[in-house]
């Protein structure tokens, strides 16, 4: 069965898509519903994408919901993806930190992690941390000093993320294989963080259009290839959330071909060599 989306069932999936997750499906792009939930038409047993959009909506199957929202959502990533958001915590920010914090002015530094996806950006930056207190001979402050919280839409990937066991494939992408060696342990054909560093990073569903508040205040946040798939209005939405969310002087990471308009009313652009990060206004413009 080769169920073909409608116009009307393209409009109902369209507005669904948008209210629950923030994605934004331009109207030349309908065949992204089709392809990616016709294997739940199959699965379920249904014939068309009405009858798959009434389940989820007069049934209110959750399940169902989840797996539509698993779907359509877009989960690549690796590990130390683009390179220079660590190179930058390691030459700019992490001296910082540390003397922050045996000074007293923060007794945790928090990160977060805002689409971690099955978990590679927020372990990348937990081991990112550990290695460079290791090779400046840093004992006073360790990684416990920082806090790491990982969040994504998805129930689903998140509790992959949560276990950090990973396939030969998924470990080759990124990771230096010293760094694999010294972070891993090799279970049969899976490659598994060792729970050390597991320990420190947390990890929980949110949904970025969510209410903030009970997050607490970060000083930096990484959130990278996510608002790409987000209405000019929800972007600017979520700028503004992080501002209210970011310490003084917080900093945010983007993807490195990421640039919108509305994010300089909340943060300034920051050059390091031949990479950016986004520095957050005392006030917003």
């Amino acid at each position: 069965m080769n169920a073909i989306l409608t116009d009307s069932e393209f409009k109902l999936f369209r507005k669904y898509i948008e209210d629950k997750c923030g994605i934004d499906i331009p109207e030349g792009k309908a065949y992204l519903i089709e392809t990616r939930l016709s294997r739940l038409l199959v699965d379920s047993g249904l014939s068309s994408f009405e009858e798959l959009y009434n389940l989820i909506i007069r049934s209110n199957d959750q399940n169902m919901a989840e797996r539509v929202i698993d779907a359509i959502t877009t989960n690549e990533t690796l590990w130390f993806r683009d390179k220079s958001p660590w190179v930058i915590l390691e030459k700019v920010f992490l001296p910082r930190f540390v003397d922050m914090l045996r000074s007293g002015q923060r007794r945790k530094i928090r990160l977060w992690s805002a689409a971690a996806s099955t978990g590679q950006e927020a372990y990348s930056t937990a081991m990112c941390i550990d290695s460079w207190l290791m090779r400046n001979g840093i004992k006073d402050i360790t990684l416990s000093n920082f806090e790491i919280m990982a969040t994504d839409i998805s129930q689903t990937v998140i509790d992959m993320a949560r276990t950090g066991r990973y396939d030969a494939i998924s470990v080759m992408r990124g990771l230096d294989p010293l760094i694999r060696d010294r972070y891993f342990i090799k279970d049969g054909t899976v490659w598994e963080v060792d729970n050390r560093i597991k320990s420190h990073v947390k990890f929980q569903q949110f949904n970025l259009q969510s209410s903030y508040m009970l997050l607490g205040k970060f000083d930096i946040v990484f959130c990278r290839y996510v608002l790409i798939y987000f209405s000019d209005i929800l972007k600017e939405n979520v700028f503004s959330k992080l501002f209210g969310t970011m310490e003084e002087g917080g900093v945010l990471f983007l993807g490195s071909s990421e640039l919108y308009e509305k994010i300089g009313s909340f943060f300034e652009m920051v050059h390091v060599e031949n990479a950016v990060y986004y520095s957050r206004r005392e006030q917003r413009l």
